[in-house]
């Protein structure tokens, strides 16, 4: 099965790099909804050694998007469904290992939130002082809906909002 997100990114070079808490994030979903074997496969296929990641250790990017890629094989689902999936995970699996606070804190109300998604990055940075996190600005605000624009140089990551 053919996989463009995968196919597109791992010709790419990144000049940064993600922690290894977002590819500790990918491994427990897969683990979670899917076993120990799957995750085995999707790591063998990503062409990873079988060993930890370290949350506080940064990774190429290219170590994610071959996760992705590899997760959207052996699932047999797009990337874009893939990276869903875990926007929906991510957010619990961080008020999990210590992040919980600092979600509170940041609003709440969904609008209020999203208003301060840069300004809990900011802090964030603290503990990760190499974070290179995308930027958010809300626009288009009314009682019913408002408009979260997006800008990141980490291509093809969008649907991990969505979830």
């Amino acid at each position: 099965m053919g996989c463009s997100l995968y196919q597109e990114v791992s010709a790419i070079r990144y000049r940064s790099g993600m922690y290894g808490l977002i590819n500790k994030a990918v491994e427990g979903l897969v683990r979670m909804k899917f076993g120990d074997a799957m995750w085995d496969k999707i790591r063998a296929r990503a062409g990873l050694p079988d060993e930890p990641f370290i949350s506080m250790e940064s990774y190429e990017d290219k170590t994610t998007y071959d996760l992705v890629g590899a997760a959207s094989v052996e699932l047999g689902a797009t990337p874009e469904a893939i990276l869903e999936e875990f926007g929906r995970y991510w957010t619990v699996y961080t008020a999990e290992v210590g992040y919980g606070e600092l979600l509170k804190s940041a609003g709440k109300t969904l609008p209020e939130f999203l208003k301060n998604l840069d300004q809990m990055h900011t802090r964030v940075k603290l503990s990760f002082p190499n974070l290179a996190p995308p930027a958010f600005t809300v626009t288009h605000e009314t009682d019913s809906s408002l408009t979260l624009l997006y800008y990141s140089h980490r291509p093809g990551l969008a649907p991990l909002l969505v979830g």
